[in-house]
């Protein structure tokens, strides 16, 4: 089992944009950073259940395969699965539809846990309050000996490194500059001194970064 993450950031580091708003709660800029991603044959299939077969291939596809491959269980925080937007709405269920495009458990760090929600496909989201290891915990139980992935965003990713829990991390970095936001490497000077580090560069420009321990 391995404890993986996967983000997409900006040049300048940021993987949230600043500029979110009721009607955009994405803001103007987060369809640039998640361009390449967006547009794979891979992203169509699994998450917007586009069987047509349209969608890029290349590098950036095969990234977006790996994201899918092997992985029993997801730890995500609040933000990501919208909380912060949708505090108080018991029937909000995640930005994915109806059938999100997970299919194992997920497990949502926030202060005020509420009922688990199983959805169709075979997610399940169950809300926690734990500390990163103790969650980690209960993600790897439930795994069946798969990858757990700690699914963001950039601030959850960050404390599972700090605490030196993630065994590879992949970065997609999109050539755009945003100025804000949140930033993946603040307070991480000397990370790659505990992984090997490779890169690669795709059709779309986008710059994939792995540490692998």
């Amino acid at each position: 089992m391995l404890v993986r993450a996967d983000l997409i950031i900006s040049l300048d580091g940021f993987a949230t944009t600043t500029d979110q708003t009721p009607e955009k709660p994405f803001g103007e800029d987060w369809s640039r950073l998640v361009g390449a991603y967006v547009a794979t044959r891979t992203f169509r299939e699994r998450v917007l259940h586009d069987t047509s077969g349209q969608g890029t291939t290349g590098l950036d596809d095969d990234y977006a395969k790996d994201y899918f491959e092997n992985v029993g269980a997801e730890i995500m925080g609040a933000g990501k699965f919208g909380l912060h937007n949708y505090p108080d709405d018991p029937n909000w269920k995640g930005w994915w539809g109806d059938e999100p495009p997970f299919h194992y458990p997920v497990f949502v760090l926030t202060n005020k846990p509420r009922p688990a929600i199983e959805m169709s496909g075979g997610t399940t989201f169950h809300f926690i309050t734990a500390s990163p290891a103790d969650a980690l915990k209960r993600a790897a139980a439930v795994a069946r000996g798969r990858d757990v992935r700690i699914g963001g965003g950039p601030t959850i990713v960050r404390d599972y490194l700090r605490a030196g829990l993630i065994d590879r991390l992949h970065v997609a970095i999109t050539p755009i500059l945003l100025g804000g936001g949140i930033r993946l490497w603040d307070d991480l000077r000397g990370l790659e001194a505990g992984y090997k580090v490779t890169s690669q560069t795709a059709e779309s420009g986008t710059v994939h970064i792995t540490f692998q321990r």
